[in-house]
């Protein structure tokens, strides 16, 4: 009976060693459940195509919120390095299948296993940190109309540019001092610093609570109250308008959007709290339950923001009808011998979608939404932040 189960190596002619796995990775592989090892592809995978997809597609988006769509971009590549990273871990899975055992040692010194932890983080915390500047961006617009100052370029920019070298910073501080850090990332096979054991150094528990009950939990209040109270200032809005059909079908809309954003935060973020919180309390925490956070749940907001943030929005899905739309009819005309279809130019307004577009599209669309949240008693509002 060995502490690690990297030990058993050691004593090849035991009949018995234990323990055999750390709840991460097995004497043979890198990541001991076979489910594992096949999602670790497939999140990988989503989470790629759709940051990437997401990122080809914006340009074409033309918008009157350009600075809003430089934002979105930035966010998308944040989540494109989760997908990187579990992309690395299930190829050193696939190098070391059957074997991990003589390289496990090795691999969570090695430099690579630091640099995929790095990126990790680095695409955590920019994530984070990215989605509290653009939900306070959205608060300050909704719920302090008059205060709103619109957003320059080289603002909006400056602030990016600053996420950007924070999360650098969190990411790489670890590994300028292996004294203070020790092994910062190598603690586990997927090299990401949850830290549940407590024989890890005082530095690098400090560091890990500081960032994880810290910086990220105060992001999550921030989110959630935010979004709370933007969709109380909207219902209260309605509740004093003339329209109240209208009011109460656009309330519910909202409502959906919001309660998706908060809910997915809350679904990837918690559980890490929850999972901090007992480690500080030193209770033994399962290395299988570790794995999981990191393949199946830290990944979700990476996953789901393309989703959110720009898939499910009305100017791209009107980008998509109009697509299609201008497809049919150069078709059509390509048929009778004509000329080429002209395909109009538009510009989308993107905050909000309030009204979900109609099925099938008759003819070309100029969008003059000013905010895809507004309500009719709020196009002022959103009108001074876009």
């Amino acid at each position: 009976y060995f502490k690690k189960f990297q030990y058993c190596g050691y004593a090849p002619h035991v009949r018995s060693c234990k323990p055999n796995t750390d709840g991460i990775s097995s004497l043979e592989n890198l990541l001991a459940s076979i489910i594992q090892r096949v999602f670790v592809w497939v999140v990988s995978a989503i989470t790629c195509f759709g940051n990437i997809f997401v990122i080809c597609m914006r340009p074409y988006i033309r918008s009157e919120n350009k600075l809003h769509a430089i934002s979105i971009m930035s966010l998308c590549c944040a989540d494109c390095l989760m997908g990187i990273y579990l992309f690395v871990i299930g190829a050193f899975d696939l190098k070391y299948r059957g074997e991990y055992n003589k390289h496990a040692q090795l691999w969570m010194d090695s430099i690579h296993c630091q640099l995929v932890g790095s990126l990790a983080i680095l695409s955590t915390e920019v994530s984070v940190l990215l989605l509290t500047y653009l939900t306070l961006e959205k608060y300050i617009c909704i719920v302090y109309p008059f205060r709103c100052l619109k957003p320059r370029k080289c603002r909006t920019i400056s602030i990016l540019v600053l996420i950007w070298i924070i999360g650098f910073a969190v990411a790489f501080i670890p590994l300028s001092n292996k004294e203070f850090f020790r092994n910062y990332y190598g603690t586990n096979g997927v090299c990401f610093p949850l830290h549940s054991e407590q024989s890890e150094s005082s530095g690098s528990q400090i560091y890990s609570v500081v960032i994880f009950l810290g910086v990220n939990l105060a992001a999550f209040i921030i989110i959630v109250f935010s979004y709370g109270s933007m969709f109380y200032s909207v219902h209260q809005t309605a509740i004093t308008a003339t329209e109240i059909r209208n009011h109460i079908k656009k309330e519910m809309i909202l409502a959906k959007r919001f309660f998706f954003i908060v809910f997915t935060d809350a679904l990837c973020w918690i559980p890490i709290f929850i999972l901090k919180l007992l480690s500080l309390l030193q209770v033994e925490i399962p290395g299988t339950i570790t794995s999981w956070v990191v393949i199946f749940i830290l990944p979700i907001n990476s996953a789901l923001n393309p989703l959110l943030y720009t898939l499910t929005t009305r100017p791209f899905k009107e980008m998509i009808h109009q697509v299609w739309y201008n497809y049919r009819q150069r078709r059509s005309k390509r048929d009778k011998g004509s000329q080429r279809a002209y395909g109009p130019s538009f510009i989308w307004v993107e905050m909000w979608p309030m009204h979900e577009i109609t099925p099938k599209v008759k003819k070309p669309v100029l969008c003059t939404d000013s905010s895809e949240a507004s309500v009719t008693t709020q196009s002022t509002r959103l009108n001074s932040c876009t």
